[in-house]
């Protein structure tokens, strides 16, 4: 029985490699029982500590989710950074700058202090979170609010409200931020009626998110400005810039250097146990889990962000890749079928299993968010039983996108998936880190040239669904396509004027820029035809015609060599044309088959342009 294509479905259920990730975090890391619930504000400290969900969004748009990530919690000081973002757009940069300062404290985030102009250190901490929260209730008025609301909203991709409760065990419990307040009216940071300007923060602080929001609203940092998901530019990029880079120093609080010492990721925590993390021109993390440690940072949020930036080697300080257009070009061998002129049987197969055998031609960086990308296009059509990546665009692979490809190569071994490497010269850089990951796997194979790959493809395709290559069979004239239609007498004089030639491999047999003076009909072996620049033409094997374009030009515009020992059948061009004057039938029939030979290559070779113009 012939082994049958696998399902649609069954592609699609597989799991993509970073999901997997965020299920080992999840599961690792919920066995992490240390740290306490916020209670200081009485509200928070209800909150389940058993509750862990974790998202990741990708600048394409996709979202992964694992564990609790739709589970609803207060965004608490995760608003800080959006606000600020919102304020240097809604009232200015200077005005902004001005009057909230940009360097870390060193102190908890509910400090009071001032810096030595007796304005707050940074927008993260709460005295800068609160004048900033002043800044925009000075200019809004009881719109001031709304517009936050709004603002959070346009980050996360959908509308937000506010917990009610929490509102208002915040603002009952909030003595010490009223002290805060105080302070900054006191040295004239803000202007306006400290309860209204409380008023409003504890209502930002109490928004109500979830990983998967904050995720999206991480992401929609990382891709300055522009939500992921929506499309939307939400704010400036300059507005996004500097929230980053004060979230680089300061985003964590007190833990803020260490964080970005061994980390490396913007970021910032609310107490309400929400981790936020943002990897500019790559994705934004979210994560929930309530218990916090003694910085007020989330005990297992912390763990999945370092063990993300570890184990792909996130660091901001060590990119050196662009994670947009990385396919140029994504196609099967019913599109763009490989040089090798086949035989009618071989044709019938192929045609029958042309989505069985998928080929995708990357270019620029291979990273990590490339080949998240890429394995998540290749999932969404059925799966294919060959792969064939090409990577001589590739200019450079980062680590963490050559970590990620080994595990989706483990994925689609898993699956009996054939990959294809094609286009990398041995020892070169990126071959040397591909093979540090998948040198232990042993569904990979490897070619130079994409059009021997792809052969290869089609001949393991032909062998598994009955057909079969033997380059050592022996051929007659009567199984030559270009001799299609002639008759019997005409084949006998044909014949009669041909000559057995042997070659040895590697042997030339036809030299560009020669006289073109002899057609040959190729009966064992196999050859290949190529331009004087190298560039390979086609692959012909027994049973096909090659030279035949001594027809139609005086001299050879391609070389033609041995594949291995061949003979051929070899016939003077001269005494070819008499044999045309005596059989004019034949000759018509001769002429209108090379016409339809000539058509078939013209229209793989505008099938590849398409591809590479469409993609």
């Amino acid at each position: 029985m012939k082994p049958q294509s696998p399902s649609a479905s069954a592609w699609t259920r597989s799991r993509p490699p970073l999901l997997r990730f965020l299920d080992t975090c999840l599961n690792e890391f919920s066995a992490e029982t240390s740290g306490a619930v916020a209670d200081y504000i009485p509200e928070l400290g209800k909150a389940d500590p058993a509750y862990f969900g974790i998202s990741l969004a990708t600048l394409d748009g996709h979202v992964y989710e694992v564990g609790d990530s739709r589970v609803p919690f207060t965004i608490q000081s995760m608003s800080k950074p959006f606000v600020f973002a919102l304020a240097l757009d809604l009232l200015g940069a200077g005005k902004v700058e001005s009057a909230i300062g940009v360097e870390p404290s060193g102190d908890p985030f509910n400090s009071i202090r001032l810096n030595s102009e007796n304005h707050p250190f940074n927008p993260m901490v709460n005295a800068g979170a609160i004048a900033c929260t002043g800044l925009i209730q000075a200019s809004k008025g009881a719109d001031a609010f709304e517009q936050i609301r709004l603002a959070l909203g346009r980050f996360a991709g959908r509308d937000l409200s506010a917990d009610e409760a929490v509102y208002a065990s915040e603002s009952q419990t909030g003595d010490r931020n009223r002290a805060i307040a105080y302070l900054l009216k006191t040295n004239a940071v803000i202007s306006d009626n400290v309860a209204d300007v409380l008023d409003v923060y504890f209502r930002q602080c109490a928004v109500l998110v979830t990983a998967r929001d904050i995720a999206v609203m991480a992401a929609t940092l990382a891709n300055r400005g522009v939500n992921p998901v929506t499309g939307e530019q939400v704010l400036t990029p300059y507005a996004i810039s500097r929230t980053l880079s004060v979230m680089t120093s300061s985003g964590m609080y007190d833990y803020a250097g260490e964080w970005i010492y061994r980390i490396g990721i913007p970021a910032k925590s609310g107490v309400g146990g929400g981790i936020l993390a943002a990897l500019p021109a790559r994705l934004g993390l979210g994560s929930y889990s309530p218990k916090l440690d003694k910085h007020g940072n989330s005990v297992r949020g912390i763990k999945v962000c370092q063990a993300l930036s570890s184990h792909y080697d996130l660091h901001m300080l060590n990119r050196s890749d662009d994670a947009r257009n990385a396919i140029i070009a994504d196609y099967d061998i019913g599109k763009s079928p490989s040089r090798r002129v086949r035989r009618p049987q071989e044709r019938e197969i192929l045609a029958a299993h042309e989505q069985d055998v998928r080929v995708i031609e990357l270019v620029g960086t291979l990273s990590l968010s490339a080949v998240d990308y890429v394995s998540r296009r290749l999932a969404g059509r059925p799966r294919p039983q060959f792969v064939v990546f090409d990577l001589h665009r590739v200019t450079s692979t980062t680590r963490a996108g050559a970590r990620l490809v080994a595990e989706a190569f483990q994925e689609l071994a898993a699956l009996n998936v054939t990959v294809i490497i094609s286009g990398v010269k041995r020892a070169s850089k990126e071959w040397n880190t591909l093979r540090e990951w998948t040198a232990e796997l042993k569904n990979v194979r490897d070619f130079y040239l994409l059009d021997t790959a792809i052969e290869w493809a089609e001949d393991q395709i032909v062998y598994r669904y009955g057909g079969s290559i033997d380059f050592h069979e022996t051929t007659e004239l009567t199984e030559q396509p270009l001799l299609a239609g002639l008759g019997g007498d005409e084949l006998t004089d044909l014949a009669s004027l041909c000559t057995i030639r042997t070659y040895q491999s590697g042997a030339r047999i036809v030299a560009a820029g020669d006289p073109a003076a002899s057609l040959f009909f190729l009966r064992s072996g196999a050859v290949h035809v190529t331009l004087p620049d190298g560039v390979r033409l086609a692959t012909l094997t027994a049973g096909m015609a090659f030279g035949e374009m001594a027809l139609l030009e005086a001299t050879r515009s391609a070389d033609v060599f041995a594949d291995m020992a061949a003979t051929a059948f070899e016939v003077p061009l001269k005494a070819f044309e008499r044999f045309r004057k005596q059989h004019p039938h034949a000759s018509e029939r001769i002429m209108r088959n090379l016409a339809q030979l000539l058509a078939d290559r013209l229209i793989v070779a505008n099938a590849k342009v398409d591809i590479l113009t469409s993609t």
